[in-house]
């Protein structure tokens, strides 16, 4: 089943200078970037990022970081691109998660991990709309994707 989901290269990422790297394992994967941003979230963005999370131990922590720096937004389309995208990134703890996931080969912190996906349609639907205007997500075909 074709689907969106979100993912945000958390400030990590754009700081020790991996989002190349992670863009090109998701392209790689035969995935449709259909949306893509460099932005600065604010706190309240953050807030409500992870609204989730809220009352939780590190939700102040995790806010604090998303908003410390520079940050780049995407959309991504394909088949079960949720699950995709989440083996992709590995366990949210870097040092359980397995060598050939990003988080596994690059995180070394709970917080700073280098990357967020959605974890469900609904999920996703809620934090595409947050961050992209529906003009934003462009419709296109990949000329590999039938060798995909």
């Amino acid at each position: 089943m074709i689907e969106r989901t979100f993912v945000m290269l958390k400030p990590d990422a754009v700081q020790r200078g991996s989002v190349g790297e992670i863009i090109s394992r998701i392209e790689r994967k035969g995935l449709k970037i259909i949306a893509l941003k460099m932005i600065r979230i604010d706190r309240r963005l953050a807030e409500r990022q992870y609204e989730v999370h809220r009352g939780k131990h590190f939700f102040e922590e995790l806010v604090e970081f998303v908003a410390s720096s520079p940050v780049i937004v995407m959309v991504v389309e394909g088949e079960e691109t949720i699950k995709v995208i989440r083996g992709m990134m590995g366990a949210t703890n870097p040092f359980e998660a397995a060598p050939g996931t990003i988080r596994g080969d690059f995180g070394c912190d709970l917080t700073k991990n280098l990357i967020h996906g959605s974890d469900s349609p609904e999920t996703a639907q809620r934090e595409i709309a947050l961050f992209f205007k529906e003009e934003e997500l462009l419709e296109y075909d990949l000329t590999f994707s039938r060798w995909t």
